[in-house]
């Protein structure tokens, strides 16, 4: 294969050339067809799965996460708490990034300083990961000293969400970045072209300083309609997919040459409520007021939902039920939260409680091309509302709208997916419940605010003990399920499809990274 030597790059800005040098003839050629586009080249922009799964093809952190999310040494070769509020990273000597610059602590103090300025217009910034550091210091060329204004116990896990770039990129906007311009990493792959919602093109670094890829070049195709994606793996139009449908997963099973690789899932689908204003847009009480504020009536809409029916009926039995945001085996889980059994009468008799015997009017937003079955998924527990006696009516919307909308709180009642990213709970409970702040719950689509909650988080984050830190998320779990801040639904499972010559572990983060996947031996 002969790589192009300009790539068409449409932008909301217009149509920008761009150009990129890549080898003349490959080898290896890897072809994955992916669910969603990335929304940006820029890896500190966004906190969105498809962002950050393309993003640990280019870039490193300080801090890597392996297949199941346990912290491992990238950049950083080790890490230590000086004290309560001083960590010391020791880096990776003789590190080069992608233009063959060499890597040095003054590149980690600019890119962290740069995560403010990619948080410009974010939907969901990586602020929370670096709010509480007060100073980041280069102690020599191979150590860096962060001080941070309370204990941080959970610094590394954090910092295993931060791209590094070259310090000369410390102030290129995300804007800049979308064109190709400083798309810099060192990791295993370096960036080509990107045309949004169609191709992300990466070739090979060969002078990576971890284990050197097979593949010469890698070809990423968004196929946002699964049908199309399950199509291409047939077809041989790419060699591997990731979010096999639940219903195609027994066809790919029996197909010759096709293989399916599948695990339990960190991500979460839950369902996000308006809890912060009298009169929301989509949901109205007989006196025209928000009944979702009413902690009875979210209780309700909980017990409303046969969740074992959606995995079975719905996802192929490809999930497990959820009772709260973290699965077993994580930081901050309790094991007394179960997932709430379907008790349509118990619902009711909530509903009435708060004041709303005979029900009252819910529109129900979600995307359609997202997650696994979103939309079927979201009819599938409109009916079920609609059965104890809520007026629900069901939209569902492109994702490219969707998210950007509910961000916006054009909603009243939304579902989404969540991801565990940094291994334990407070990286899923800040995001989604922590009281919205310039710094805090950027993800909080429901303004849900509990001091108490708060408080429990802010503790779980700041004990350097580990059993301590523990019991403080645990406590915030418990607040928020109290509370239902939101209502868990379910765990995806993350499932992928590849020809049989390939091989590929799935990863609790279901991410689909190009240098795990390997020629069958």
């Amino acid at each position: 294969m002969v790589s192009k030597p300009c790539v068409a790059m449409t932008l909301a800005a217009g149509l920008l050339a761009t150009c990129f040098s890549a080898p003349a003839a490959l080898a290896a050629d890897l072809k994955i067809g992916i669910a969603g586009s990335p929304t940006s080249m820029d890896p500190q922009f966004y906190v969105i799965g498809t962002n950050s799964a393309m993003a640990r093809n280019i870039f490193d952190g300080l801090v890597n996460q392996d297949d199941r999310q346990q912290l491992k040494p990238a950049l950083a070769t080790e890490w230590t708490a000086v004290d309560d509020t001083t960590w010391q990273f020791h880096l990776r000597e003789g590190v080069k990034f992608h233009d063959g610059s060499d890597f040095d602590a003054d590149d980690v103090v600019a890119s962290i300083a740069r995560v403010k300025l990619a948080s410009e217009n974010s939907p969901s910034s990586f602020m929370p990961y670096v709010k509480g550091i007060t100073a980041v210091t280069a102690i020599d060329p191979m150590t860096v000293e962060f001080k941070t204004e309370t204990a941080m116990p959970l610094l590394p896990n954090n910092l295993s969400r931060i791209a590094i770039l070259p310090s000369e990129e410390g102030e290129t906007p995300s804007s800049e970045l979308n064109t190709g311009k400083g798309v810099i990493g060192t990791g295993p792959f370096k960036f080509v072209s990107w045309i949004p919602d169609s191709t992300i093109e990466l070739a090979r670094n060969d002078d990576y300083w971890g284990d050197v890829s097979e593949w010469d070049n890698v070809t990423y195709k968004v196929f946002s309609n699964p049908s199309a994606r399950v199509a291409s793996l047939l077809s041989g139009d790419v060699d591997m997919i990731e979010q096999v449908p639940p219903a195609d997963i027994g066809t790919l099973e029996n197909k010759d040459g096709v293989g399916i690789v599948s695990n339990s899932s960190n991500r979460v689908m839950y369902l996000h409520m308006d809890q912060d204003r009298d009169d929301s847009p989509f949901a109205k009480g007989p006196d025209g007021h928000n009944p979702l504020k009413d902690v009875r009536v979210r209780h309700g809409l909980s017990l409303a939902i046969n969740r074992q029916a959606i995995i079975d009926r719905i996802m192929d039995k490809q999930g497990v039920p959820a009772g709260q945001l973290v699965p077993e085996g994580y930081t901050g889980y309790v094991d007394s939260l179960k997932p709430d059994p379907y008790d349509p009468k118990k619902a009711k008799e909530l509903f009435a409680e708060a004041g709303y015997p005979n029900g009252f009017d819910l529109t129900f937003h979600a995307s359609n091309d997202r997650y696994p079955n979103d939309s079927l998924v979201a009819q599938a527990i409109g009916q079920m509302f609609t059965r104890v006696g809520i007026n629900t009516d069901i939209v569902t919307l492109p994702k490219s709208v969707y998210f950007s909308r509910a961000s916006a709180l054009e909603f009243s009642f939304i579902m989404g997916g969540a991801a565990v990213e940094t291994g334990e709970a407070s990286g899923v409970l800040g995001p989604l419940l922590e009281t919205y702040g310039d710094n805090s719950g950027r993800g909080n689509r429901g303004r849900y605010s509990s001091k108490a909650f708060d408080e429990a988080l802010q503790r779980g984050r700041s004990l350097l003990d580990a059993d301590a830190r523990d019991e403080a998320l645990q406590e915030a779990m418990k607040i928020a399920m109290d509370d239902m801040g939101v209502i868990p639904v379910f765990f995806l499972a993350h499932t992928w499809g590849l020809e049989n010559s390939l091989t590929y572990k799935g990863r609790t983060d279901g991410y689909t990274l190009a240098a795990n996947v390997h020629s069958a031996k």
